[in-house]
């Protein structure tokens, strides 16, 4: 019987110590894990590029479109047929930084 429990008692000393191997590892990682996430956050945000604040961004565009409609009527159903249409858009626009709104630089 006392081999038994030794036997046992090792066992568990052993999962014990190596569940707290595991522990100490991860808590040893999360610094590097961590750097690496903030790195590629980081990376994320330049591609999108700088952000530009909605509130303050003025425009002045004019509009023009055009074109031929033509519609047609066979066998109780209509068919409708665009033909040469366009849009052109021309103007200015200035954007604000979000900068400038947030903290009135």
């Amino acid at each position: 019987m006392r081999k038994w429990l030794k036997k046992n008692g090792q066992s568990t000393l052993e999962y014990a110590v190596l569940i707290v191997v595991i522990i100490a590892a991860l808590v040893a990682m999360q610094v590097y894990l961590k750097r690496g996430i903030q790195g590629r956050v980081r990376e994320s945000a330049d591609q999108i590029g700088s952000q530009f604040s909605p509130g303050i961004t003025t425009s002045n565009m004019t509009t023009t479109t055009g074109g031929t409609t033509t519609e047609s009527l066979e066998n109780n159903q209509m068919t409708t047929t665009f033909n040469n249409q366009f849009q052109n858009r021309s103007g200015t626009e200035t954007v604000g930084n979000a900068d400038q709104e947030y903290w009135g630089h």
